[in-house]
């Protein structure tokens, strides 16, 4: 090989490697610009809100429910609310019973018996509530009663399905 061959191709390296240096430096800096932009909107995008819904048993505890009962025993109970929307909350809850005719959606209930309702209840943003000891029992004997509770919200005066959830027994003589 001749040497200007040899300077040309030691030539060509350098500016190979300039080159590749601008494109890697081009590129550090457009990444840090994007990982940037992300943590720039991860702190000022708030996070979404949200509202708790549940059952306690008669105890005030998440767990250990009932899952069987006699005819007209009381089965007591209580329902929780909890708003962390970072606004108002209006709402109202509707206790139904249920039995094999029920359908329970994540939209509501079919062919299920109003046993209560509540009036509407209006918390602020981190505000709880819960319902006195409500009590519930069954007249007829079979498998698959339920205690269906729904959460409605009223958003200016208009009630929209907000939640549902149910407890399933075994109702015998």
């Amino acid at each position: 090989m001749s040497e200007n061959t040899k300077k040309n191709e030691k030539r060509d390296l350098k500016n190979s490697n300039k080159h590749f240096e601008k494109l890697l430096k081009i590129c550090l800096i457009i990444g840090i610009i994007v990982v940037s932009g992300f943590i720039i909107y991860y702190i000022l995008t708030p996070e979404p809100g949200y509202a708790t819904f549940g059952i306690l048993n008669e105890n005030q505890e998440a767990g250990n429910y009932p899952t069987e009962a006699s005819v007209n025993e009381t089965i007591s109970f209580y329902v929780t609310v909890e708003n962390q929307l970072n606004r108002e909350f209006s709402f109202r809850i509707e206790v139904l019973k249920g039995d094999n005719e029920t359908v329970v959606t994540s939209s509501g209930s079919i062919n299920a018996t109003s046993y209560f309702n509540t009036t509407k209840t209006i918390l602020l943003n981190k505000q709880f509530w819960m319902s006195e000891m409500l009590n519930i029992s069954f007249s007829q004997p079979g498998a698959n009663q339920t205690i269906i509770v729904e959460l409605w919200e009223i958003k200016s005066e208009i009630e929209e399905f907000y939640f549902i959830l149910y407890l399933w027994l075994n109702i015998t003589n």
